[in-house]
């Protein structure tokens, strides 16, 4: 299943491709597309996405159950708990159900999917030889686990004037401003360090193992090495240098952590009761899974045009990245 056109090769390789090129953010694009901008920015922020799910987890969380700044200045049992609980429960809620309707219950078929097989099972490469239980233990026993302490530090240093502080009504601008800011943030520290971690001494040691998914599924988003884990939750340090708020801080772990498990979902579209209702998967990271040395970065960000590693979709970008990888390591 694809809509793209047949003359497109490299469509074979795939149960479903998006049509055309991958689609990046026109932010970058000279001579400037301000209409194109907005449209980007639109579709993430004024419609159902990873984005405005991951706003409303934290703003419910900042209202309902994260406890005061002055009561984070003791690093105490009782709201590094209730920290870990928010970081928690959503996100295997998310995984969870998403992978019983897409996988188990089959809610939508195929429909949408971008490679045709399911998650593997009894293979040894996997811890368990099995997918999705390795993917779900190295996503809460190490993944959820390094989220919460970067937000451990964080809450305690705001609490404590280490980390600048600033609320709405003081600064409505940038308190605005710093959501976008964070997303753009993001994209830059990925980018750098997934290159690193492409670096062939660390990816033995580390990111080979979220690499074991060339198939993709919603626990493989965060389902790292510890070490990797170490190197990607490193982005909360920008809390320390731009002032943001304690909303900011949740927004930032479940835009970094949530927004991987529609990413790796396998799914281009979510599909409910005969209708398409939200873009979900990441065609741009999936060719990153089945081909590794391209796509290091994300759609937000044109690092990957800029540094020569951008795969477009194309038979072309296929060629292209095939031929890169050949140089790099000699075969």
């Amino acid at each position: 299943m694809t809509d793209a056109p047949q003359s497109d090769a490299e469509a074979a390789r795939w149960h479903y491709k998006p049509e055309g090129e991958v689609a990046m953010n026109p932010l970058f694009h000279w001579p400037p597309r301000p209409m194109a901008v907005l449209r980007w920015y639109a579709a993430y922020w004024l419609a159902l996405s990873s984005t405005t799910f991951a706003l409303a987890l934290a703003v419910l969380g900042y209202l309902l159950f994260l406890p005061p700044l002055e009561q984070m200045a003791q690093l105490s049992p009782g709201w590094m708990l209730q920290v870990w609980l928010l970081n928690l429960i959503p996100h295997v809620a998310t995984a969870g159900l998403l992978h019983l309707w897409l996988y188990r219950w089959r809610g939508q078929g195929q429909r949408f999917k971008f490679d045709a097989r399911d998650p593997a099972a009894d293979n040894g490469t996997f811890t368990f030889r099995n997918q999705v239980q390795d993917n779900m233990f190295w996503t809460v026993t190490s993944g959820i686990s390094f989220w919460t302490v970067m937000q451990w530090l964080v809450f305690w240093a705001m609490a404590n004037g280490y980390a600048p502080v600033i609320g709405l009504a003081s600064n409505p601008v940038w308190f605005l401003l710093m959501f976008p800011i964070l997303v753009v943030w993001s994209s830059f520290h990925f980018y750098w360090v997934h290159r690193a971690l492409h670096w062939p001494p660390l990816y033995r040691l580390a990111h080979a193992l979220h690499h074991r998914n060339v198939n993709v599924g919603p626990w493989s988003g965060i389902s790292m090495h510890p070490v990797e884990h170490l190197l990607f939750y490193t982005n909360f340090l920008i809390h320390f240098l731009l002032a943001s708020h304690p909303l900011h801080v949740l927004f930032r772990g479940y835009m970094q952590s949530i927004h991987p498990v529609f990413s790796h979902s396998g799914f281009h579209k979510l599909y409910v009761a005969d209708a398409e209702r939200a873009k979900m998967g990441d065609f741009f990271h999936q060719l990153h899974h089945r081909y590794f040395e391209c796509n290091y970065g994300t759609v937000e960000m044109p690092w990957d045009r800029w540094f020569g590693s951008f795969h477009d979709g194309s038979e072309e970008g296929t060629r292209t990245t095939r031929a890169r990888r050949s140089r790099m390591y000699g075969r």
